[in-house]
C-alpha cells in the first residue's frame, strides 16, 4: 500500500483530498491542528488512515511527524502539502507579524517538512505544494492579498528549486496555483464570495494529480483556475 501525507487534512481541499486518496487504496497519514476532524477520519478508515495533529509553523511537529513514521515504519511515496494560510488586508495595515505568519504559513512550512520528511521519501516519489493563483506570475492581483501572494510565489520557485535538487533521487516536485475553491478559508477571508468549484472537486483532481502527474510532469508550476490568469 502506498503511503501519501496530506496536510491540512482537517477541512476543506485537504480533507477531500485526503478521502479521496483513501478511496483509491492509498495509505494516507493526515496532518492538521484540529484533532476532533483527524479522529473521524481515521475511525471512518481504520486501516488505512494514520492522522497527527500539529501545527506546521512549531518545530516540535516535525520531530513528533518523524516519530510516528518510524513508530509506524513508514516511508513516503508523495506528498499533499496543503495547509497554508489566507488573509486579507490592505497592504499599508498589514503588519510584519502577518507578513512573518504568512511566510512561515505557506512557505517555511513547505521548506520544514521536505527537509524533515527528506529521508523518508522513496525514489519515485512526488512532493506536490498546494499553491494559488495570487502567487502565480502574471496572473491578476487583488487588493488585500499582497503578503497572501508573495508568499505562495515565493513557493512557486521553491518547487522549481526542489525539483532540480531531487531530481538525482527520482522524486518529482511540482505546484498546483488553485482558483477559487469554496472552502472555509475563503468564505472568512471574503465573507459572501461563491466559487466556482467546490472542495470535494478539488480534492478529487488534486488527489489523482498527486498520484500520477509525476510520471509526466517535474519542477511545473500548473494553473488550475476556471478564470483566465491575465
Amino acid at each position: 500500500m502506498k503511503t501519501i501525507l496530506v496536510t491540512g487534512a482537517s477541512r476543506g481541499i485537504g480533507l477531500e483530498t485526503a478521502n479521496w486518496l483513501l478511496s483509491k487504496g492509498f495509505r494516507v497519514i493526515g496532518l492538521a491542528r484540529s484533532a476532533k476532524p483527524l479522529d473521524a477520519l481515521r475511525k471512518a478508515w481504520p486501516d488505512a488512515a494514520e492522522t497527527l495533529t500539529g501545527d506546521l509553523c512549531d518545530d516540535t511537529t516535525y520531530a513528533r511527524l518523524d516519530a510516528l513514521l518510524a513508530e509506524k515504519d513508514l516511508t513516503l511515496d508523495g506528498i499533499v502539502h496543503n495547509a497554508g494560510a489566507l488573509l486579507n488586508k490592505p497592504f499599508t495595515e498589514t503588519s510584519d507579524a502577518d507578513w512573518q505568519y504568512l511566510l512561515d504559513a505557506n512557505l517555511m512550512s513547505a521548506v520544514r517538512l521536505v527537509r524533515s520528511c527528506k529521508s523518508r521519501l522513496n525514489s519515485g516519489a512526488h512532493v506536490l505544494f498546494i499553491g494559488s493563483m495570487g502567487g502565480y506570475q502574471g496572473s491578476s492581483k487583488f487588493p488585500g492579498l499582497a503578503a497572501y501572494s508573495v508568499s505562495k510565489g515565493a513557493l512557486s520557485i521553491l518547487t522549481e528549486c526542489l525539483a532540480a535538487e531531487m531530481a538525482g533521487d527520482q522524486i518529482s516536485v511540482n505546484c498546483l496555483c488553485l482558483g477559487a475553491v469554496q472552502t472555509e478559508m475563503l468564505e472568512a477571508a471574503f465573507p459572501g464570495l461563491k466559487a466556482p468549484v467546490e472542495a470535494h472537486q478539488m480534492g478529487a483532481y488534486i488527489g489523482k494529480f498527486a498520484s500520477e502527474a509525476h510520471r509526466f510532469f517535474n519542477g511545473k508550476i500548473l494553473p488550475v483556475s476556471l478564470a483566465d490568469p491575465t
